[in-house]
C-alpha cells in the first residue's frame, strides 16, 4: 500500500514496528539515525515517516523541520516523554501525530493508516477564497498563484476551514476532525497551528477569523467568492 519510513535506533523497537507496518500492507524503509533518514527521504518518495525523537547524530526535531523543507508527508513522532511542551514543539515544527513510548504497536498502524487514508481520500475539485487556492488531488496550496508549503495537518487544517466557510468549530471540534478522537494532545495545537497558516499566508490570513472562547471560522467577503 504505503511506503514508510521508520527511524529508530533502536533495533528491537525497529524491527516491531517494521512487523506491524508490513502487517498492514506497508512497504517499511528504514534509518538508524536522522541523517540516514534524511538521505532516504531526499532518495525515494515516501509516504509517511515514523520518527523518534532521541537519536544520535541527529534528533527527530530537527529532523522533522529539515523534513519540512522537501517534504509534505505525515509525520509521527515517538517520544518516551510526557512533557506537553515537547509534543508542541514537534506539532510547531511539521509533526502531524505523536505516540509516547511504551506504545501499542497496533495503536501505532492505526494512527498511520488513519493518516494514509487522510492524505489520500480527499475531494479532487480546486478550492478558493480571495487570494488562496488549494488544489486537493496534489495537496498543493497557491497564495496569489504562488505555490507555498505547508506541513500535511496545517494544510488539512487551512482544507477543511476553506471547505466549510463562516461556520464557527471549536478547538475541540478541530482536533477530532483533523487529528483523530484518540489524539493524545491539547487544544493548544490547534492555536498553534492557526498561528503558523497565519504566518505563511501573510495578507490574507485576515480570512481565518479566532472568536473568542468559541473557536475559529474562515470568513470570506462577498467579493472574494470565486
Amino acid at each position: 500500500m504505503a511506503k514508510i519510513l521508520i527511524v529508530e535506533d533502536e533495533k528491537k523497537m525497529q524491527e516491531i514496528i517494521v512487523e506491524y507496518m508490513q502487517r498492514g500492507g506497508h512497504t517499511c524503509f528504514t534509518a538508524d539515525d536522522g541523517v540516514d533518514a534524511l538521505l532516504a527521504l531526499k532518495n525515494n518518495s515516501m509516504d509517511l515517516m515514523i520518527l523518534d525523537i532521541m537519536m544520535p547524530h541527529l534528533d527527530g526535531f530537527s529532523v522533522c523541520k529539515m523534513a519540512r523543507e522537501i517534504s509534505s508527508l505525515p509525520i509521527i513522532m515517538l517520544t518516551a516523554k510526557e512533557s506537553e511542551d515537547d509534543k508542541l514543539k514537534g506539532y510547531d515544527l511539521g509533526a502531524d501525530d505523536y505516540m509516547t513510548k511504551p506504545f501499542s504497536p497496533r495503536v501505532l498502524l492505526a494512527k498511520a493508516d488513519a493518516l494514509l487514508r487522510r492524505s489520500s481520500i480527499l475531494p479532487s475539485d480546486t478550492v478558493s477564497a480571495g487570494k488562496i487556492s488549494i488544489i486537493p488531488a496534489s495537496h498543493k496550496v497557491f497564495l496569489e498563484g504562488q505555490e507555498i508549503t505547508l506541513t500535511y495537518k496545517e494544510y488539512e487544517l487551512l482544507h477543511f476551514l476553506m471547505s466549510n466557510p463562516g461556520q464557527i468549530f471549536s478547538r475541540e471540534q478541530l482536533l477530532n476532525r483533523i487529528w483523530g478522537y484518540d489524539f493524545e494532545g491539547t487544544t493548544r495545537t490547534i492555536d498553534t497551528h492557526i498561528k503558523t497558516l497565519r504566518q505563511k499566508l501573510g495578507n490574507e490570513s485576515r480570512h481565518i477569523v479566532t472568536l473568542i472562547r468559541s473557536g475559529y471560522k474562515f470568513e470570506v467577503a462577498y467579493n472574494d467568492k470565486r
